[in-house]
């Protein structure tokens, strides 16, 4: 009684902190010991194990979000050698639906949440900015993967989404001020148009029974 009575304890903070239901904790929990094996935590290479990743053109960058400090909420920069269930919990939260009954602030949140989430993937840097050669570079290699798209096509089209950033930040900058990079607040009006609340979601781990967000 006393164990069972631990690990609902411990449930019940993951539920708290990361918004998942017992279920979902689970299900989640046999995914994480899957990619495992017989550890305690995951490495990078244990991603080798998802499949689905293998065509994935951003693999390298969605493997490395799962160690970024800045998604675990554990500094400013730099990345984890490893991460525990806990931690492996929070960049899934990323990915967490929303419930139906959502109101207003938390649609708000989740797709700011999701949006921090993608900014950090493209500052390869670090430096809060990400430059408009760094957005073009990730608008192509997502491209790279449609295999009805020629890759000089997937330039031009990368070349136009670098070209529409620019003009929308530029746009507003003062003209005593000099062009650095996309800002986060930037990246927010970029994305504006697009439902990333429906995109954004976790088919590259198999996680059948958790919608995407909605």
């Amino acid at each position: 009684m006393g164990l069972a009575q631990s690990r609902s304890a411990v449930t019940q903070e993951l539920m708290e902190k990361t918004g998942f239901s017992a279920e979902q904790i689970e299900h989640l929990h046999k995914r994480f010991s899957y990619l495992c094996g017989d550890k305690a935590v995951l490495r990078k290479a244990d991603f080798e194990k998802v499949l689905d990743l293998e065509q994935n053109p951003i693999r390298e960058k969605i493997k490395n979000a799962f160690f970024d400090k800045r998604n675990l909420r554990t500094g400013t920069g730099g990345f984890e050698r490893e991460i525990d269930f806990e931690k492996f919990l929070i960049i899934m939260s990323y990915f967490r639906p929303l419930s139906e009954n959502a109101d207003e602030e938390a649609i708000n949140s989740c797709r700011k949440d999701k949006l921090q989430f993608l900014f950090n993937m493209y500052d390869t840097e670090n430096d809060s900015m990400i430059t408009l050669d760094e957005y073009r570079n990730v608008v192509e290699e997502l491209l790279s993967g449609n295999p009805h798209i020629e890759k000089e096509t997937a330039r031009s089209i990368a070349d136009g989404a670098m070209m529409e950033a620019a003009s929308l930040c530029v746009g507003q900058m003062a003209p005593d001020q000099i062009y650095e990079g996309i800002t986060f607040d930037d990246f927010l009006k970029i994305w504006q148009s697009i439902d990333i609340e429906m995109k954004m979601h976790v088919r590259f781990l198999n996680m059948d029974t958790i919608p995407s967000c909605h």
